[in-house]
C-alpha cells in the first residue's frame, strides 16, 4: 500500500462519517480516527517487519530511444479533451455501468444527459451508490471499464456540455 492509497483511504473515511476505521494487511496496520481530536483527523501508521526475500540480480536492459514525434498527438488530444467536462468518482469502490447484470447500461456514448440523471453505480463497502450527473450534455467517452475498481476523484466520463 503506497502513500497515495493511504491518503485516498483517509479522505474516504473522513467523508463517510465513520469515527474509527482499522485496516490490517500482512505488511501494514492502519488505524484512522476522525472527530476525536481538535485537528479533525488523526492517522496512525505502523509497519510490520516483513520477512527478507532473497534479492535477485538486477540486469539492466538498454532502453531504445523513442522519437519525439508521438508527443504531438498527445498534446493535441489534451487540447480536444479540454472542451469537455470530466465527471469524477466521488468515492472509492467498484464501478458498474448497469444497475444489475440483466439490465441495460445507464448511459452509452452519444446519449444526452441532464443534471440528476444516474450515470453509473459505485459499490463501496457492500453499498451501491448511484452516481448522478451534475451537468447536462452528451456523453463523449466512458473512461472506466465495467466492474473495475475506481479511486476517489478518478475520471469516469467525458461530457460535451454544448
Amino acid at each position: 500500500m503506497d502513500i497515495k492509497e493511504i491518503q485516498s483511504l483517509i479522505k474516504f473515511v473522513a467523508k463517510s462519517g465513520a469515527s474509527e476505521v482499522k485496516l490490517e494487511t500482512d505488511d501494514i496496520k492502519i488505524t484512522i480516527r476522525t472527530g476525536s481530536t481538535s485537528s479533525g483527523e488523526t492517522t496512525f501508521v505502523q509497519s510490520v517487519p516483513m520477512a527478507q526475500a532473497p534479492m535477485a540480480p538486477v540486469v539492466q536492459q538498454p532502453v531504445p530511444e523513442s522519437p519525439v514525434a508521438p508527443a504531438a498527438p498527445t498534446a493535441e488530444k489534451a487540447a480536444d479533451d479540454s472542451k469537455y467536462i470530466t465527471i469524477k468518482s466521488p468515492i472509492i469502490g467498484t464501478f458498474y455501468r448497469k444497475p444489475s447484470p440483466d439490465k441495460p447500461v445507464f448511459v452509452e456514448v452519444g446519449d444526452t444527459i441532464s443534471s440528476g440523471d444516474v450515470l453509473c453505480v459505485i459499490e463501496a463497502m457492500k453499498l451501491f451508490n448511484d452516481i448522478e450527473s451534475e451537468v447536462s450534455g452528451t456523453i463523449v467517452k466512458v473512461l472506466v471499464d465495467d466492474s473495475s475498481p475506481v479511486e476517489f476523484d478518478q475520471p469516469l466520463f467525458l461530457v460535451d456540455p454544448s
